[in-house]
């Protein structure tokens, strides 16, 4: 079993070091990722500059773009054999409900998927690594899971509790839950006496009712969300009506 692996923590990132060391126990690995941490890069590729690849002493290739622009760069010029799967993280915090547009640990698994290629996002709820080896022992057994009823190629997202392994009740499939507006930036002075703004933090849960993902691992479950591409609003498009042919 082939498998590539990125994330947008960068290549240095102790998520994906673990990651790593605990796929290539059952499949063979390819780590490409950022050169420095890229969250919220989403699904942007870098069209304005030249990347460069460059390979780290572990074997690790990093690339001073986008999570994108690793995963396309991996499957199109640095790997010979299309992998089976490509896993993304381990990030560190949580990517559910409406953070999954923001992403960039969910843009890389969905690159490979825009490639037709199975892909999971990985990511440990709350900052910090406490319990980091049970979170890279969750996704070692969901990966051998397989999930031979999926069609091929599926997009998974899962959140995993910061918590030891024994502590964890299970998996579960979810559905992604929803935010409330973020908190407004905050505005500070440079040195210069200049305007500066930081985007400011996610806002709280507005559904984390039964069968989110806020839910499931607020429960200490392991979150499982089948994700998909077509943001087609299908309803809207029956009743849309249009003044010219």
């Amino acid at each position: 079993m082939k498998i590539l692996i990125s994330n947008d923590d960068g290549y240095l990132a102790p998520g994906i070091v673990a990651l790593a060391e605990a796929m290539s126990h059952f499949a063979e690995v390819t780590i490409v990722a950022p050169d420095s941490n890229r969250s919220g890069a989403s699904n942007a590729l870098t069209l304005d500059r030249p990347l460069t690849v460059q390979r780290a002493a572990n074997g690790f290739y990093f690339v001073n773009g986008t999570p994108s622009d690793c995963v396309h760069i991996a499957l199109t010029a640095i790997m010979q054999d299309r992998p089976d799967l490509i896993v993304s993280g381990i990030n560190q915090g949580q990517n559910m409900g409406d953070d999954t547009l923001y992403s960039g640990t969910v843009a890389a698994a969905t690159e490979a998927y825009l490639f037709g290629i199975p892909a999971i996002a990985f990511s440990q709820i709350e900052k910090g690594w406490a319990h980091l080896d049970a979170a890279a022992r969750v996704a070692s057994d969901i990966v051998q899971r397989g999930f031979p009823e999926l069609p091929s190629p599926f997009l998974l997202n899962v959140n995993i509790p910061n918590i030891p392994y024994a502590n964890i009740k299970g998996i579960r499939k979810s559905r992604l839950g929803k935010r409330h507006t973020s908190e407004p930036v905050i505005h500070m002075l440079d040195p210069h006496g200049r305007d500066i703004y930081w985007i400011g933090p996610p806002g709280a849960a507005k559904d984390a009712s039964a069968g989110t993902d806020f839910d499931t691992t607020m429960k200490h479950f392991v979150s499982v969300t089948p994700l998909q591409i077509d943001v087609t609003n299908t309803q809207q498009l029956e009743t849309l009506k249009l003044d010219f042919a």
